[in-house]
């Protein structure tokens, strides 16, 4: 039996470093459609797009989508998910995958993924995934975030410095990816129960919240608990930049 879920794509047209990056176009097909197209391979049992923005409603919906248009002041992603919760009366126990607007290859099995993990949960409110670091670069980015487990899987922090800091070899060999410790980079890809994220919604931000400008970080600050799962695939390219845009349209495989 299918696992019932719903997928949930804030997607608003004035991002800070990309303006209107829901419909730029990879491969002739503006992005928010291929993110839908994702949405839509795993299964869910309604996939939304929660928006500020006419222009992005309007092709999501000539392209057959369904649309929830919301408020343009709020400060996340979350924020607008709750909105659409509210106001489509979704009840508590629901599952709802927040898939970001910009993830236009993130692989549908990571969807199903991040929802079977929430369905299975007995501790942790929020599910999310991560994918080993294998790289010196990607551990020393701060626009990729790192996340260190326990070793039920529960998160113990979210950061954009590179942790765990292990003393030793850093100290020796700055330029190496040290090879006896895990690092792990997280994928922005999260399930929540929709009661669950009503009271997230609700709460204050946080110091490590602003500091990182990491969201997550106000779940663990106030006690919540987040599981990640290591995913079974690679997540796929998301894009921050017109280089991360650049480099979809020369690889670009899968049309939507």
């Amino acid at each position: 039996m299918a696992l019932p879920f719903k997928v949930v794509i804030p997607a608003r047209y004035g991002a800070t470093r990309l303006p209107g990056k829901p419909l730029l176009e990879i491969a002739g097909t503006p992005m928010i459609l291929h993110v839908l197209r994702r949405a839509q391979e795993s299964g869910a049992e309604e996939v939304i797009v929660a928006t500020d923005d006419a222009r992005i409603a309007a092709v999501v919906e000539r392209a057959g989508g369904l649309v929830c248009l919301t408020r343009h002041d709020h400060r996340s992603g979350s924020d607008r998910l709750a909105e659409v919760i509210q106001r489509l009366g979704w009840p508590a126990e629901t599952i709802v995958v927040n898939l970001q607007g910009d993830e236009p290859t993130m692989p549908a099995e990571l969807i199903v993924q991040v929802a079977r993990d929430l369905a299975g949960q007995t501790v942790a409110q929020v599910a999310t995934l991560a994918t080993p670091i294998r790289d010196i670069k990607t551990l020393f980015d701060p626009h990729a975030v790192k996340v260190v487990m326990d070793a039920q899987g529960q998160a113990l922090y979210f950061s954009r410095a590179p942790i765990p800091w292990h003393r030793d070899e850093f100290i020796a060999h700055a330029e190496k990816l040290p090879t006896k410790a895990p690092f792990f980079r997280h994928i922005g890809l999260y399930a929540y129960r929709a009661g669950f994220l009503l009271h997230y919604q609700s709460l204050p931000a946080v110091p490590i919240e602003l500091a990182e400008s990491l969201e997550q970080l106000r779940i663990l600050w106030h006690g919540g608990r987040i599981h990640v799962g290591v995913a079974a695939v690679e997540p796929g390219t998301g894009v921050d930049t017109l280089d991360d845009l650049r480099h979809l349209e020369r690889h670009w495989l899968k049309p939507a």
